[in-house]
């Protein structure tokens, strides 16, 4: 009952068209129960009473009332199917406006394919529930209660003769409809799993054309694919059951009739005219029952579905504004300070709507990932992280424009909690270059300026010159217009990078964030945009997250973390007298060659590349 009550916000906006679908129902159930006491009179004082005018004027009145049902029925129907897609539409759209209030916690317990399965197949379900109650939902009970109560003035007896077998019928319909809806929901279940793998694999289509693991992904797909084929067919095979075992109830209920009427008219206790329009009340009363296996059917999908709907649209962010949040200081200086951080990922069993399911998928959650972490770093500096993979790097800088919530501990901008900031506000005067370089459909331009959709086209191409975009957008067939396909399929990874990076700096923000942005790209391209930096975030605060030694060189404080603790702190120039762990990542990668001005001397290696007798060019040096 609490997954129906939810679709009652979405069905009121079309309130007027249900109600009037719903009166056409129902003037339709009266006109159908009319139709066997119309018979009746037809036989008993037409036929037997050989009055051709009752018999014609009875049947001109059946035909009106036919002609009259017909445009009713096409009426309900029409209205029916708007409401219905009405419907499903506002309910995908509101899964889509809640997917995007989502904090990353959220985002990290629904799969990609799980939200897919809900925008599409649930809503559909849910479309369904709507559409095919307003067709039969009303009908089927009010026939089924109007041919009992005429069944009974019809004859009394003959009715309290056949009410066992309907009270039977009854059971036997709700025992099934309480069976199908677990049911359904293990089927959408595997259809959650089965959307989780296709869209994994054609996301993947190059790695694993690239592996060669086209069998293993047939396999992969083939194990879900047929599993929840299996389900269906366990289904579909459940439902085929009903309507067999109903249809030898209605045979068996005109057999009870024919006897039991066929006597009492031998009797002459009733006439030929009531047994007909006693049959025929019979059979409306069993073609609903009939009708409510379909129906219980539709419904048990549609009540697993908007379950599963509810699941979504009732999580709530794990991240929240306060009631009055404060307002940001303008200008901001951008002095961060992290005070006794402590961070771990939330389990996944805390109202995602999934359970045990994401559950399994989420094991490692609630393990802490930062430790006790104190930082402060002053306005205009640039601060590099490094650190093994799987440290805790990402996860310190996601927490400064509050994409999760501290676990412990308080991160201050400007001395005041991010978590009594407006996050909108917080987010606009910071822009983060994340490790997967994400490309919108559309051309290079829009791509550039999507967190600016004002921006000119000189601050476009100055942004893209800072990020050593231009020229190789240039050299694109359309330049700036040139299409972007999906994931920016059509561009290289240094490239995509790269506009990445102009993206974040046209926001011109008094944060910048670079996680690991420039890792596919060379040498001498990332010196580039470190120098353009120096430039463009002038007296701005920057963080930069590093795998390259070289990348954090010429930082003005370089943070070491190891799993999930700060270890060092300071300069380059520092920690190469005072910290053994970063003079291990500085030897292991430019091969412990002299140091001169804090950079390496010629006759390091090039970061990433193993020691060599060339003399690194200048540019890698800085110009030195």
């Amino acid at each position: 009952m609490q997954a129906l009550r939810s679709l009652f916000p979405f069905i009121t906006p079309y309130r007027r068209k249900a109600l009037l679908a719903l009166f056409l129902l129902t003037s339709l159930v009266f006109m159908d129960l009319s139709i066997p006491r119309l018979i009746q009179r037809i036989i008993d004082q037409g036929i037997a009473q050989n009055d051709g005018g009752v018999v014609l004027q009875t049947s001109l009145i059946m035909l009106a009332i036919s002609a009259i049902s017909t445009f009713f029925a096409i009426g309900n129907n029409v209205l029916s199917v708007q409401v219905g897609e009405g419907v499903a539409r506002d309910v995908r759209e509101a899964i889509f406006l809640k997917i995007q209030s989502f904090s990353y916690g959220n985002l990290d317990h629904f799969t990609t394919g799980k939200l897919l399965v809900r925008l599409s197949s649930d809503s559909s379900a849910v479309q369904r529930l709507v559409q095919i109650s307003l067709r039969i939902g009303t009908r089927a009970p009010l026939l089924m209660l109007g041919s009992l109560i005429l069944m009974f003035a019809t004859d009394t007896q003959l009715a309290l003769t056949i009410l066992p077998l309907l009270l039977l019928t009854a059971v036997v319909i709700v025992v099934f409809s309480l069976q199908m809806e677990p049911r359904y929901r293990v089927v959408q279940q595997k259809l959650d799993a089965l959307n989780t793998v296709l869209q994994e694999n054609i996301a993947g289509a190059r790695l694993v054309k690239a592996f060669v693991r086209s069998e293993h992904e047939e396999r992969r797909f083939g194990a879900v694919n047929q599993d929840f084929s299996d389900r269906t067919i366990r289904v579909t095979q459940y439902m085929s059951i009903m309507g067999p075992a109903l249809t030898i109830f209605v045979n068996i209920g005109m057999v009870i009739v024919i006897w039991a009427g066929g006597l009492q008219a031998i009797q002459g206790n009733l006439t030929d005219g009531q047994i007909v329009a006693f049959t025929n009340y019979l059979l409306t009363t069993m073609g609903p029952l009939l009708m409510m296996t379909v129906l219980s059917n539709v419904w048990a999908a549609g009540i697993a579905s908007a379950q599963r709907i509810d699941g979504v649209l009732a999580t709530a962010p794990d991240v929240r504004n306060v009631a009055d949040p404060q307002p940001l200081p303008t200008p901001l200086a951008g002095r961060v300070v992290f005070e006794h951080v402590t961070f771990a990922y939330a389990p996944a069993d805390n109202g995602y709507g999934g359970g045990a399911e994401e559950a399994e998928e989420d094991e490692n959650a609630g393990e802490t990932v930062l430790d006790d972490i104190n930082v402060v770093v002053e306005p205009g500096t640039r601060v590099a992280i490094l650190g093994a993979t799987g440290s805790g790097k990402s996860s310190l800088v996601n927490l400064i424009p509050r994409f999760y919530d501290v676990t412990g501990g308080r991160l201050l901008i400007d001395g005041i909690d991010v978590r009594q900031l407006d996050q909108e506000a917080l987010r606009r005067r910071i822009a983060i270059v994340p490790q997967e370089a994400l490309l919108f459909s559309g051309d290079v331009r829009d791509n550039i300026r999507y967190g600016q959709p004002q921006a000119s086209e000189a601050e476009v191409v100055a942004a893209a010159q800072a990020a050593q975009a231009h020229d190789f957008i240039l050299r694109l067939p359309q330049g700036y217009d040139t299409h972007v396909e999906e994931r920016g399929v059509n561009l290289s990874g240094g490239q995509k990078q790269r506009l990445a990076i102009a993206r974040a700096l046209l926001m011109r923000p008094q944060i910048l964030i670079l996680d690991d942005s420039t890792s596919a790209v060379d040498v001498e391209t990332e010196t580039k945009i470190q120098a353009a930096l120096d430039v463009w975030m002038a007296g701005r605060t920057t963080f930069v997250v590093a795998q390259r030694i070289s990348t954090v060189l010429k930082a003005d404080k370089i943070l070491v973390i190891e799993r999930g603790r700060l270890a060092a702190e300071g300069s380059h120039s520092e920690l190469m007298r005072s910290s053994a762990i970063y003079r291990e990542i500085y030897d292991s990668q430019l091969g412990g060659g002299p140091v001169r001005n804090g950079l390496p001397a010629d006759g390091a290696a090039s970061p990433g590349k193993a020691p060599a007798a060339a003399t690194v060019p200048a540019a890698v040096m800085g110009g030195n």
